[in-house]
């Protein structure tokens, strides 16, 4: 039986939390302290001192911690594995699904998944974990109308039927056949039960190895070990993260003993020798939107294709790290498509076909709006005017909109503002998870929560490669990477990148693919 006295206790703590944010509103916006914070101009404005503290300087300030938005990068590489876990854990390095809250898993038909929740866990608020919880969490991120991020991203349209078995066991249920259900689940951050469930909370309580003191906003975020985590206990005892825009900042602050990891960084920021690669496995491209001329014409799409010279921005941007793209998934992730090669560079080719557009009709001198969240990856200002240009020299008109993370997301995901001119949004995508299913669900459909279009031959394609197993699914979804580029051209693929942190010679960490998603504060330790 479930524990009420449990539950009526966390209700008052979430509740007194929960109005408490409603009350500030957007106050991360305009820089007012918040719920659990100090003063913005006092508490944690400067970090704690070295030895016990881990020092993090980002590119950004998350938008919000709110769990169910955590496959935000933004978001992600705070709370992920860190304030907040979730039920199921994708391994970086093999990619094996890997006990966390949940320590087993088992289907018979590949549609109803029985889970078996780890006991003994405890909320930062002091209560108890159980299948309730699970159950909440998934109901909240996946079936409510709360706009959770993850829900476009992972899920889509379809809710799932979570249902307690009993305190430690829950059965989960997805409309049709899904293989691939557990690994969906990794994207879960799970939260207590009487989080709401009717609107978001920006500052969540988990069961992480550290959690949230003091968000002062636009300033830090101050988290500290969790006495009562159930795994082991963290190396640092607290951890600071502040956020400079600019990356030779950040890398200044690793090299003067001021920060101890730097996110977002390169070799031409001056890290030096503290600089450490790592295999990153996101994508850069442009999403081109249908809602205007003169890209609602799939000729001008292919214009812009030809337009960008994917070689040389990769060498004189990024030197050689980075790699054409031809597809929005790297090598090693189920689906991607050999046999497909990056445009060629070709002006004429691109002109052609917008003066053949041009003559059909087309508006080709109608504006586009160009999207780039400031500061989201290395160089991404460069990049962007290096891409205006390109296109400008084949006779379009290109308006560059860098914005910050909190507007630029509102191109980002459904529903997209308004507007008369036709958009196009500089998109980096991590497909974290492996399989390409978390790619092309969520941008290729015609309703993917960051489908820009799409059509019904594509639709099905993408169906009959999510219902697909083993070699059979490796080739549909190739097939759906072959018709985007052949037949949709909704992208203009850039880059697979590669990512670099700045770690000062006093902690011992050692990145993999995720850590620019969701970097695990537990897995740093002070160097011996």
């Amino acid at each position: 039986m479930f524990n009420a006295q449990r539950i009526s206790s966390r209700a008052r703590k979430l509740s007194l939390a929960v109005a408490a944010g409603a009350l500030l509103g957007t106050s991360a916006l305009s820089g007012c302290s918040v719920a659990n914070s100090g003063e913005a101009g006092g508490g944690s404005g400067a970090p704690a001192a070295a030895g016990d503290t881990l020092r993090v300087v980002l590119q950004q300030e998350p938008p919000t911690l709110e769990a169910c938005d955590a496959n935000l990068t933004s978001t992600g590489i705070v709370d992920r594995s860190t304030i907040t876990e979730p039920l199921i854990e994708r391994n970086p390095t093999s990619g094996e699904l890997e006990p966390k809250l949940a320590t087993e898993w088992s289907s018979d038909d590949d549609q109803t998944f029985t889970l078996k929740l780890r006991e003994g866990v405890k909320f930062h608020d002091g209560s108890d974990f159980t299948a309730e919880d699970a159950k909440a969490t998934i109901d909240r991120a996946v079936n409510s109308k709360i706009g959770c991020d993850v829900e476009g991203y992972v899920f889509g349209d379809d809710d799932l039927d979570a249902k307690v078995v009993d305190d430690y066991t829950l059965s989960v249920k997805s409309k049709k056949k899904d293989p691939i259900l557990p690994l969906r689940l990794s994207f879960l951050e799970v939260v207590p039960a009487e989080t709401s469930a009717t609107e978001k909370v920006r500052e969540p309580i988990g069961t992480g190895p550290y959690q949230l003191d003091q968000w002062t906003a636009g300033q830090s975020i101050d988290v500290s070990a969790f006495a009562d985590y159930w795994g082991e206990q963290p190396a640092f005892k607290k951890a600071n993260y502040q956020w400079r825009s600019e990356a030779s900042v950040r890398a200044s602050m690793v090299t003067a003993g001021e920060a101890d990891i730097a996110t977002g960084l390169s070799p031409e920021d001056n890290i030096g020798e503290l600089g450490v690669a790592y295999p990153n496995n996101e994508t850069v491209a442009l999403r081109m939107h249908d809602n205007a001329a003169p890209l609602n014409d799939i000729r001008i799409r292919q214009a812009v294709n030809y337009a960008i010279d994917q070689e040389t921005i990769t060498k004189s941007l990024y030197g050689g790290r980075d790699k054409p793209a031809a597809q929005l998934v790297p090598e090693g992730v189920v689906g991607h498509n050999d046999s497909l090669q990056i445009w060629p560079y070709d002006l004429d080719k691109a002109k052609a076909l917008v003066e053949e557009a041009k003559a059909d009709g087309v508006d080709t001198s109608a504006p586009i709006e160009f999207v780039v969240r400031t500061a989201q990856f290395p160089r991404i200002q460069e990049l962007s005017q290096v891409i205006q240009q390109n296109l400008s020299d084949i006779g379009l008109k290109v308006d560059l909109k860098m914005l910050e993370t909190s507007q630029q997301l509102k191109y980002q995901v459904r529903p997209f503002p308004e507007s008369d001119n036709a958009l196009m949004v500089m998109i980096q995508h991590g497909n974290q998870a492996g399989d390409a299913a978390f790619t092309v669900d969520q941008y290729m459909t015609t309703k993917g929560a960051q489908s820009a279009f799409g059509n019904e031959e594509m639709d099905k394609l993408i169906a009959k490669a999510d219902q697909a197993t083993g070699e059979d699914r490796q080739k549909d979804f190739e097939e759906v990477f072959k018709y985007q580029n052949e037949k949709l051209v909704q992208f203009a693929h850039i880059s697979h990148q590669t990512g670099m942190l700045g770690i000062s010679k006093s902690v011992s960490y050692e990145p993999n693919s995720s850590s620019g998603d969701e970097l695990r504060l537990a897995e740093a330790t002070p160097a011996s």
